[in-house]
């Protein structure tokens, strides 16, 4: 790191600390994030000493939230699978990220501590991991200093950095250039992320292009049977699930759904918000039956033949875009950014979204390809959804180029499999 940044990043370190002794417990995503790291480094020492076979390599993944830890998972995968020899450590920064971390194939699992050179010399020394691999993005400057340190080879898979990323500034590439240079290997998503990591400092001899592996992740999810509690929901009528919705999504999706209904009466709305609170999913309940439509809970007695159901859990939304005609995904009426749209499109369902979709790749190719549409309100959804719902030949084209979109995906996650193996190798 800079010289001249050291000491205050330091003291940011301490202040982290600092909150993670003085705050209280609580339910809020930041109380949870500083509660779960209190004991944290001795937790890591507990591991080692008592779970970490020093005769075994070791591969420590860190994906700092979902998103980036799905694009870890088949990687992940492919190790347990084909190197069963390894250990896995696997940590995350975010607490949104706590339930999906007990599902992988992992022997170690927990957060990542708060960036500071002596919890990072204590944990590198506690997992002792012959390499260490960083999913997408959330690279820290002091772990990949004391692990090269250490002789510790760093990687990234799915690497990016998008052009508006704040990493890109001066600031920023003060604090982490020589993390950047230090890296091994780099399996950059697309050329345009590999010239920008090389003008953060990553040296054009480590980093190569290796695709994105979260097109492996949602082609696996959808080749495999679905949950019985969505096969339950599988019907003849036409079906639109939509994903991940706030609140300015439903404002044009709900009007357009009425409008329909009248154009298609046995048409059937799926609908997963993004916040499934109880209050939030009993107003669309009032909304339906002010409509004369018939809503109920997933799961619930009723549910196959309601006209609305309502999706009241979360980990379920991969899976449920295998009962849908045509798919909307949330999030592009604001700036928290679009949900997946390569998950819908994995099982060959068209996806349309809002038109804040800008940062999204996925959404742009599936444009491209004829799979997808943004919309600008409720008016052209209304449009849209008549055409893909009610002319079969219409929606079977569309989802046939988005699942194509997918399948040219594919690869990456041997290619990173490769590059992990690599690392080992050193």
């Amino acid at each position: 790191m800079n010289s001249l940044l050291r000491i205050p990043y330091a003291l940011a370190g301490v202040a982290t600390q600092a909150l993670v002794r003085a705050v209280p417990a609580g339910d809020s995503k930041f109380r949870r994030g500083l509660s779960a790291r209190r004991g944290i480094v001795e937790r890591y020492e507990r591991w080692g000493k008592a779970s970490r076979d020093r005769s075994r390599p070791l591969v420590w993944f860190h994906a700092p939230s979902v998103g980036e830890g799905l694009q870890a998972f088949p990687v992940i995968e492919l190790v347990r699978s084909r190197r069963p020899e390894v250990q896995i450590a696997y940590t995350f920064y975010s607490p949104s990220a706590e339930a999906f971390s007990r599902t992988l194939p992992a022997d170690f699992v927990d957060y990542l501590p708060f960036d500071t050179f002596h919890d990072a010399d204590r944990i590198i020394s506690a997992l002792s991991p012959s390499a260490l691999v960083f999913s997408k993005l959330d690279i820290w400057p002091a772990i990949t200093e004391r692990a090269a340190a250490a002789r510790v080879p760093v990687g990234v898979i799915s690497a990016t950095l998008p052009e508006s990323s704040g990493r890109r500034g001066v600031f920023a590439r003060a604090a982490l250039g020589d993390a950047y240079r230090s890296i091994e290997r780099v399996g950059a998503i697309d050329e345009k992320d590999a010239e920008r990591l090389r003008e953060q400092g990553v040296r054009s001899d480590r980093i190569g292009v290796t695709g994105d592996t979260r097109y492996d992740q949602v082609w696996s999810r959808a080749q495999r049977p679905a949950p019985a509690l969505v096969q339950s929901l599988r019907s003849a009528r036409p079906t639109l699930v939509a994903g991940s919705t706030w609140p300015t999504d439903e404002e044009h999706l709900l009007p357009a759904w009425a409008r329909i209904r009248d154009k298609i009466p046995d048409a059937r709305l799926v609908i997963a918000p993004h916040e499934a609170s109880d209050s939030h999913l009993r107003s669309i309940e009032t909304w339906a039956r002010r409509r004369g439509l018939v809503a109920a809970r997933i799961g619930a007695e009723g549910a196959l033949d309601a006209d609305v159901v309502l999706v009241d859990r979360y980990g379920i939304l991969g899976d449920l875009y295998a009962i849908a005609d045509v798919a909307y995904v949330g999030g592009g009426f604001q700036s928290a950014g679009l949900h997946s749209v390569l998950e819908p499109a994995a099982f060959g369902v068209p996806v349309l979204f809002g038109p804040r979709n800008e940062k999204s790749r996925d959404a742009a190719s599936l444009i491209e390809a004829g799979g997808g549409a943004a919309i600008g309100g409720d008016v052209e959804l209304s449009i849209r959804l008549a055409d893909w719902l009610g002319s079969l030949p219409a929606r079977d084209t569309a989802g046939a180029s988005a699942k194509a979109m997918v399948q040219d995906g594919l690869g990456a996650a041997e290619r990173s499999f490769a590059l992990v193996s690599a690392l080992l190798a050193r």
